[in-house]
């Protein structure tokens, strides 16, 4: 079992007897699919193995629904990201479509700059994807949030070293 921030081993297992039913029931209703649930479940005591606790939980109901939310937006994510690519091939012509490896490794990508994308704050996120994606102009982007053109380009200059820095170190 990998190594754990917990007391002890026993606290995990102890919170694994005491909730795993409870998570999966919760996240079948949730999903309405019994072999999805009891993955995500799995996953959610995954990250709860990995996480750094320090002191038993008050509230480990709470924190395990936290858990799974993010996983569940995470896969949400990851499914919007799949379809939005597979609606974009499909224009493509057929010579272009890449192999199902490198539909992979572009899935891979673009969920690894999404989980970028969202270690940053709100503002910054939207202003890096409007300047970015939308080509908008630092004017364009402040009338649209309320924002003088120079805040944006510091916000945005920000967000490109934020970035910079988690890919390049």
């Amino acid at each position: 079992m990998p190594s754990t921030s917990f007391t002890s081993c026993a606290e995990v297992q102890s919170v694994y007897q005491a909730h795993h039913q409870w998570l999966r029931s919760v996240l079948h209703r949730r999903l309405g699919n019994a072999s999805d649930a009891a993955d995500l479940a799995h996953d959610t005591f995954e990250r709860l193995i990995r996480a750094d606790i320090r002191e038993p939980l008050n509230e480990p109901r709470a924190y395990l629904r936290t858990i799974a939310s993010r996983l569940l937006i995470g896969r949400a994510r990851r499914a919007a990201l799949e379809t939005a690519y597979a609606e974009t091939l499909a224009q493509q012509p057929v010579p272009v479509e890449p192999s199902v490896e490198a539909r992979a490794l572009i899935i891979e990508a673009l969920e690894q700059i999404c989980e970028l994308l969202d270690t940053l704050p709100m503002t910054s996120r939207r202003i890096f994807l409007m300047a970015q994606i939308d080509g908008m102009s630092y004017a364009e982007i402040g009338q649209r949030l309320g924002l003088t053109p120079n805040a944006v380009q510091k916000s945005l200059a920000r967000a490109l070293v934020h970035c910079y820095t988690a890919v390049y170190g």
